[in-house]
């Protein structure tokens, strides 16, 4: 399997904007899409937002839809998720898979996972 190792979390104040990266160590995806879920405190792990690394396209789950950005540098074999306008209840471990982009929307993992990404939003 792909090994994903993310960066980017941290701490920000309601309002603010923080990127989380996720690169594909070694080598590629080796799948259509990558995207992210994250992973509130009592809440399940939820799907965010993917691109499919071929075409670009994007999908993203109506909460953040506006506000964060998903992107691609298949050079790099990184994908990044670029978060503005964050709210007190984007606080979660964000993860970062690929896998396919399925309908719903959202994106069944092949089994690869980052180790995941801590973001907090302070109000």
């Amino acid at each position: 399997q792909v090994q994903l190792v993310e960066s980017g979390g941290g701490l920000v104040q309601a309002g603010g904007s923080l990127r989380l990266s996720c690169a594909a160590s070694g080598r590629t995806f080796n799948s259509a899409a990558a995207g992210w879920f994250r992973h509130a405190p009592g809440k399940e792990r939820v799907f965010v937002a993917a691109i499919t690394l071929i075409e670009g396209t994007q999908i993203y789950t109506d909460s953040v839809k506006g506000r964060f950005t998903i992107s691609r540098d298949n050079a790099k074999n990184t994908v990044y998720l670029q978060m503005n306008s964050l709210k007190p209840e984007d606080t979660a471990v964000y993860y970062c898979t690929a896998g396919v982009i399925v309908a719903g929307p959202g994106l069944r993992p092949s089994g690869s996972w980052g180790r995941g990404s801590q973001v907090t939003v302070s109000s």
